[in-house]
């Protein structure tokens, strides 16, 4: 079974990330949830890791805040696909933390999805176990569908509207 690791800087970034651990849920995928802080555990965060392929991690999702420098710590020492995920703050709304995580050294990269896109990090996580999973592929596919679906609802239900103003 596919896992994908959420790693979150501080519990409080919990309320964050739980679209994201509901939707990986979801597509059948196995999640490990942890609290790790780039700052105040960096030891913790390395041995993560390290050890993230061994226990059957795929794709770590790192959130945190201000500086948020988890994704970029934890990417430094895996060759695992890591998604860094920004938390609004209520200093800058979150761009202090998009930027601290887009802003990657060469040779470091960090995929980075919107600021509080909690959904979008699950998302990407599983196109990227798509291209390994064709039954996540497949259940990806359907999820758009959805979507589509539901646009095309939306706007017949506009039009309708509209022929009556």
């Amino acid at each position: 079974m596919s896992k994908v690791a959420v790693i979150m800087g501080s519990k409080s970034d919990f309320p964050t990330v739980k679209a994201a651990v509901t939707l990986i849920k979801s597509f059948g995928v196995e999640t490990e949830v942890r609290v790790i802080s780039a700052h105040r555990t960096p030891e913790e965060a390395h041995e993560y890791a390290l050890t993230a392929r061994d226990r059957g991690i795929e794709v770590i999702i790192c959130a945190a805040g201000k500086a948020a420098h988890l994704g970029g710590v934890m990417a430094a020492v895996t060759t695992l696909p890591v998604i860094g995920l920004p938390v609004k703050t209520d200093m800058m709304g979150g761009l202090d933390s998009l930027l601290s995580i887009v802003q990657m050294p060469s040779g470091i990269p960090v995929a980075t999805v919107g600021v509080n896109a909690s959904e979008n990090a699950g998302l990407l996580a599983m196109q990227i176990l798509g291209v390994k999973y064709p039954e996540i592929a497949e259940k990806l596919a359907d999820y758009k569908q959805k979507m589509r679906d539901k646009i095309n609802a939306d706007d017949c239900a506009l039009q309708e509207e509209l022929k009556h103003l």
